[in-house]
């Protein structure tokens, strides 16, 4: 019998889809997530084309809809992102877009007015930067109740809820407060709400070159610390890759046309007759372009910075990072700050958008904006979030939402049901994940 036991042992090759996911160092959990967004795009598409007969979900009316009902979500799921991160849950952030979204309603509506006078520029102005503000005083007391007098953030947050909205309620007695300034109504989005083809194009050159530069620049970062480097296939994949998006993305946007009614107010506006060839891009609408640039701000925070370091850190180990010399406490309250924050900017956009403050402002937000960090790959546990996950669990849940409208089932309940299935399945599938990685 031969004694195979010294015998030198072969490295098993990695597979071809291994190989590359190596190379080019794509997050496997970021491929499936836009998988599940693939199918559940095509899947509603092909509903409406072979039995409703009316293939409208992959159209660019549809998609630029729909990256403008996103917006609100995403931006509060990428604060969420970080709170979940630390061991922490935020149940309050619905009713502080509706508290925010009121004062900032009557602030614009009735008070400001008679200080300023109807229609004076600076109102919105004032208006934006009191609505983020107060959003950012709310978290901030709710983390000191958290952290300086440690009560757990279910309990604190969930106080605020039932709190603020009963505060907005109170604001308003039981109002509708409208309408908004006209320019802070553009924040929402609307055929004016947006840059046009041409700015979205100037948006599209900055968005590419800022991509060239990143792999450029990290490339060169690689060779300086002496990191291994990607081959160059990849590199040239992923730039690739980046400006396909950004190119496609912007197509779409541009493709959608204004009504035929808001070009008519338009050209009569000119004292013009419509004409017959008439075409006016939609283009990026501003609370998309909002979202890009809190979702480019909160990745630079969460991995260049040491506040996003110190995140990851109280998360992977709450005693350990206390130990080390980090103040967990004062991290809490800026976290939550951060978290409000982000929450009265979703105020802004809501209202903006309603071109009003509602008492139903903000109704569940809470619910899907952690659903849509556990759906983008934020552990419950703690430790492990990423930004763009976020943003596209938020996509992934509006594209539910949105195409079950579409195909007949307008009924919030079947939304709700759909909604929940699909934040318990995530949770699941990162569990089966974390075991697998143990």
């Amino acid at each position: 019998m031969t004694d195979t036991s010294h015998r030198p042992q072969t490295q098993e090759k990695d597979g071809p889809i291994a190989a590359f996911l190596r190379a080019t160092e794509l997050d496997p959990r970021l491929i499936g997530m836009v998988g599940a967004l693939f199918m559940i795009w095509v899947g509603f598409h092909l509903y409406g084309v072979f039995v409703l007969g009316d293939g409208s979900f992959l159209t660019p009316r549809n998609l630029w809809n729909l990256s403008v009902q996103t917006a609100s979500i995403g931006i509060m799921a990428t604060g969420m992102v970080l709170v979940i991160i630390t061991r922490n849950i935020d149940l309050s952030v619905g009713s502080i877009v509706g508290v925010t979204g009121m004062y900032m309603g009557l602030l614009q509506v009735e008070w400001l007015p008679q200080w300023l006078g109807l229609g004076h520029p600076a109102i919105w102005v004032v208006t934006v930067i009191f609505g983020i503000a107060m959003g950012a005083l709310i978290g901030a007391f709710q983390g000191g109740l958290i952290a300086y007098l440690s009560i757990p953030s279910f309990i604190v947050t969930l106080g605020g809820l039932l709190i603020w909205r009963g505060v907005a309620f109170l604001a308003s007695d039981g109002r509708t407060i409208s309408p908004v300034d006209a320019t802070f109504q553009l924040i929402g989005g609307g055929p004016f709400g947006a840059v046009g083809a041409t700015g979205s194009w100037i948006v599209a050159a900055i968005a590419g070159a800022g991509v060239l530069w990143m792999i450029v620049n990290g490339r060169a970062n690689r060779k300086l610390h002496g990191f291994p480097l990607r081959p160059v296939w990849a590199e040239v994949f992923m730039a690739a890759l980046g400006l396909g998006l950004i190119i496609g993305a912007t197509m779409v946007v541009n493709a959608y046309p204004w009504p035929k009614g808001i070009l008519k107010q338009y050209y009569d506006a000119l004292g013009q007759e419509v004409p017959a060839d008439a075409f006016i891009s939609h283009g990026y609408a501003y609370p998309v372009l909002i979202l890009l640039v809190v979702a480019i701000g909160m990745t630079v925070l969460m991995t260049r910075t040491r506040f996003g370091r110190y995140v990851f850190a109280i998360g992977g180990n709450p005693e350990a990072a206390a130990l080390s010399g980090i103040n967990t406490r004062a991290m809490t309250v800026k976290i939550f700050a951060l978290m409000g924050a982000l929450a009265g900017l979703s105020g802004v956009i809501a209202s903006a958008r309603l071109n009003s403050a509602t008492n139903a402002l903000g109704d569940l937000d809470e619910l899907y904006v952690i659903a849509s960090a556990v759906v983008g790959g934020t552990s419950l546990a703690g430790g492990v979030g990423t930004i763009y996950g976020a943003i596209i669990g938020a996509l992934v849940l509006v594209s539910l939402q949105t195409g079950m409208v579409l195909i007949g089932f307008g009924d919030g309940s079947y939304r709700k049901i759909v909604i929940g299935a699909a934040l318990v399945l995530a949770v699941y599938l990162d569990i089966l994940y974390r075991k697998r990685i143990k």
